[in-house]
């Protein structure tokens, strides 16, 4: 986890965004405990509390414009409120979503589809075979693991689902990662299978909740698979993998492998 699905979007990502060098070790922290305070209110979130105010405070600097390099992310956001298709005080809250929820998805993502392939041999030597599947093997991963397991939405009027009424403002807990493997849209969903089109999973959300940041999350999967399916032969666990509690996401504490 620190030497690879860690260290990469720490310096990928920030780069995109424009952020500077200094302090990028903060994103990992506060994007843990952005996800674990999604709730339930329990001793997840009561680890992170001692750091909120530090961790924020470090956040919203990197999102003022003078902060951020002119060629990232960042500055193409802050021109688009100069044009007026979003509004100043819009700008830096849209930059703090990117890094918000950019890093730490990533991170389990990207471990997600290394474990994946270290637990099925059979897929790497397809995907070193054909290396045009690096995409379709990170939304597989995606959907067979859902880094992101479940988010809330807020019911706009009185909606009807499956035969119930879902009155206007009330709050929904979806569950991706059961969405991700409902027998009723995938054929044994429980497999991960570079063969299948996995385009439909819901693992980056849908529709105008699409996850704003996925595009680059998948270039990073393509990137780092492509540069090991040159180099590697075999992937494979070299011990037990430890899973790290999070409320919302499905994540990895250690992820030991052996590549040859």
């Amino acid at each position: 986890m620190a030497r690879l699905a860690e260290a990469f979007p720490l310096r990928v990502f920030p780069d995109a965004v424009g952020l500077g060098t200094d302090g990028r070790g903060n994103l990992l922290p506060y994007g843990d405990h952005l996800f674990n305070a999604f709730g339930p209110v329990n001793d997840l979130v009561g680890k992170g509390q001692p750091r909120v105010a530090e961790l924020s405070g470090w956040v919203n600097a990197q999102c003022a414009r003078d902060r951020l390099a002119p060629d990232g992310f960042g500055a193409q956001i802050w021109a688009a409120a100069d044009r007026g298709d979003i509004t100043h005080e819009q700008a830096p809250l849209v930059v703090r979503s990117l890094l918000s929820a950019g890093v730490d998805t990533t991170v389990h993502g990207l471990a997600t589809v290394l474990y994946a392939f270290a637990v099925n041999p059979d897929q790497w030597r397809r995907l070193r075979r054909n290396p045009a599947l690096t995409r379709t093997a990170f939304d597989e991963a995606v959907r067979w693991q859902s880094p992101v397991q479940t988010f809330f939405r807020t019911a706009v009027g009185d909606r009807e689902i499956a035969g119930t009424v879902v009155p206007d403002g009330r709050k929904i807990l979806m569950f991706l990662g059961a969405a991700n493997r409902d027998p009723r849209r995938w054929d044994e969903p429980d497999a991960f299978d570079l063969s299948r089109d996995p385009s439909g999973h819901v693992g980056f959300g849908m529709g105008i909740h699409q996850c704003a940041g996925q595009h680059v999350a998948r270039l990073e999967s393509e990137a780092l698979l492509t540069a090991l399916a040159r180099r590697v032969r075999r992937i494979e666990l070299a011990g037990a993998p430890v899973r790290h509690h999070n409320n919302r996401l499905r994540a990895w504490k250690t992820l030991p492998v052996r590549v040859s």
